[in-house]
């Protein structure tokens, strides 16, 4: 049996664990490499505060990931099918390493995001 999601180490391997598999992605993997021309030694570190803060509570992550996603949007349309990508590559990585209530709830947390971003942006 895998464990559950109960320390910012576990949010830190989560998401380092997805944003491998982003970075090689054959959908999803050119927003990062190539319109956003992502700086990881600062984008992860902020990753890490969002997932904390949506698990967690901790109050430690600011800024409005959907006004930067309409921003991306902007410079590269995005499609349903790429955030339908996005929550694969998410749930896969949280299936691959935990199991548990917060592991239910960060995937259920993820679709709701999707689901938000992908009303408001692609109206």
């Amino acid at each position: 049996m895998k464990k559950d999601i109960t320390t910012t180490d576990d949010i830190e391997n989560l998401v380092n664990l997805f944003y491998e598999k982003v970075k090689v992605d054959e959908i999803i993997g050119h927003f990062f490499s190539g319109a956003m021309q992502v700086n990881w030694e600062k984008h992860l570190p902020v990753m890490y505060k969002f997932w904390e803060n949506i698990i967690f509570y901790t109050g430690n992550y600011s800024g409005n990931p959907l006004e930067k996603h309409i921003a991306l949007n902007e410079k590269s349309p995005l499609s349903a099918g790429d955030f339908e990508q996005w929550k694969v590559l998410f749930n896969q990585s949280v299936d691959a390493l935990f199991e548990g209530e917060n592991a239910t709830r960060i995937k259920q947390k993820a679709e709701s995001i999707a689901a938000i971003m992908l009303m408001k942006i692609l109206k």
